[in-house]
């Protein structure tokens, strides 16, 4: 089986529009997602974010116009202190986004290596550029990405997806969400937060029905 590297990258931002698919779009924002929490934003994308449209009364929606808003005239610089901040630091980071951390109170324990067979079962491993671990919450919204997006009936299911994604994802990332909101020297990564916390939400209960 061929290996596929995981390693977010910045993506041509390209939110749901009227004729593109919803599949497209679900992939379009994990990509987002994968994005902004993997490194700093550069400042082309928070120009692009700001000037992406932005509109709806739906929760998701809502979610979206406050980071459109919050990256209207963002300067790059103040995000990556912030970024710094809050998820890089000197010893712990004040908001951890690894799945290990939350699972089992602890980093590289047993759910990264439950989460590194279910990768290998998918033919995916961690790219050797890549320099956090593949519990990290970008990574994971890589693969959900990945799952969506790839030409490779094997993966592009939704079953796939689904078992993925409650395994991985779904016990941990809104307590994680939730604590980055409300870290106080949260500013430009609340909104982003918010955004995630309502996409997968979203994601939760449409695999619910599925």
């Amino acid at each position: 089986m061929s290996q596929t590297q995981i390693q977010p990258q910045a993506q041509p931002l390209k939110f749901e529009k009227p004729d593109e698919g919803e599949e497209t779009a679900r992939a379009d924002l994990y990509g987002l997602l994968a994005t902004l929490l993997y490194a700093p934003p550069p400042q082309a994308l928070l120009d692009t974010i700001g000037s992406a449209q932005a509109q709806g009364e739906g929760v998701l929606e809502r979610a979206w116009a406050e980071l459109v808003a919050a990256c209207r005239g963002a300067q790059a610089e103040p995000v990556r202190a912030e970024y710094e901040q809050l998820f890089v630091g000197v010893g712990k980071p004040e908001v951890m986004l690894y799945g290990s951390y939350y699972l089992s109170g602890f980093l590289m324990e047993k759910p990264l290596v439950e989460l590194r067979d279910d990768l290998a079962r998918l033919g995916l491993q961690r790219s050797e550029t890549m320099v956090e671990s593949e519990d990290h919450l970008a990574a994971l919204c890589e693969v959900m990405r990945y799952l969506i997006a790839s030409d490779d009936p094997v993966h592009a299911n939704l079953a796939t997806q689904k078992s993925f994604f409650a395994a991985h994802m779904q016990p941990w990332v809104g307590e994680c969400c939730r604590a980055l909101a409300a870290h106080p020297s949260t500013s430009f990564y609340r909104p982003v937060a918010a955004l995630a916390q309502a996409f997968f939400d979203v994601e939760m209960q449409a695999f619910d029905m599925a």
